[in-house]
């Protein structure tokens, strides 16, 4: 299974949800993939890879046509990486007007067989570009984690339209799980953030809710995620929770070609 990990809003958990997913996955034994498709490569940081030449990134992927397989690096975590670098930056000025650009990570996922079994998560960058597109065009599901504010919750009103008209473009649908993030049960407008996505999503609204908890914040400072850093932390049984139940909705089923 291939999930894109996506909001056009900044700030929303997007890269902490990816980070700790991932490693809820390779709690569970699994072992997942994680593709950073962000030129800020905050995730790559997040997971202590740092100072990488720009040839062993995911850049090399879309300006060098290197394949998938030689970009994953293997981390202690149980991770597999394929990192970002700020060379990503150049992907949309040099191929913005390619007709086919937006199958490219699609395409290059069918030549290998790094999908076929174990869960992929994509880090998309905070805009609707070419590598957005190319995280939406090869994924089979879409994850939005939304922030408790208003601002984030009109983001996730607006990707939703774009998602339609995406889906129209790849004749199948992209099934979505809207995620709460950065929620704080003292503010009210917090709850009622939550019950207009409950009601908007149905049951494509996560039950997980990620609530506000400084750990989070603090352990990519420290190039790990929320289980090696603060084990007994909210942030920690948030995520656990998370992945419990993603994976009770098929995420680590296997990934179909055809698809």
């Amino acid at each position: 299974m291939i999930i894109a990990v996506f909001n056009q809003k900044g700030g929303v958990g997007k890269t902490t949800t990816c980070l700790n997913l991932a490693a809820g996955l390779a709690r569970k034994g699994l072992n997942p993939l994680v593709i950073d498709l962000d030129p800020q490569a905050n995730l790559t940081i997040s997971l202590g890879c740092t100072n990488l030449q720009s040839s062993r990134t995911a850049a090399s992927f879309f300006l060098e046509n290197k394949s998938l397989e030689s970009l994953i690096s293997h981390l202690d975590s149980g991770i597999r990486l394929i990192p970002a670098h700020f060379e990503l930056s150049k992907v949309d000025t040099l191929y913005g007007k390619s007709s086919n650009i937006a199958s490219r990570l699609r395409n290059g996922l069918h030549q290998s067989n790094i999908a076929n079994s174990d869960p992929v998560l994509i880090d998309c960058c905070p805009m609707l570009g070419v590598l957005s597109l190319n995280a939406l065009f090869a994924s089979n599901r879409l994850l939005l984690p939304v922030s408790a504010d208003y601002l984030s919750l009109m983001g996730a009103n607006r990707l939703d339209r774009a998602v339609e008209i995406i889906e129209k473009s790849l004749g199948r649908p992209l099934p979505r799980h809207v995620l709460l993030t950065r929620y704080d049960a003292r503010r009210k407008f917090s709850h009622q953030i939550g019950q207009q996505l409950k009601e908007r999503y149905g049951n494509r609204f996560c039950r997980t809710i990620i609530r506000e908890n400084v750990s989070l914040a603090e352990a990519p400072a420290h190039g790990q995620d929320i289980f090696s850093y603060a084990p007994n932390s909210s942030g920690a049984n948030d995520y656990s929770e998370l992945t419990e139940e993603l994976v009770q909705l098929g995420i680590t089923e296997r990934f179909n070609q055809e698809g």
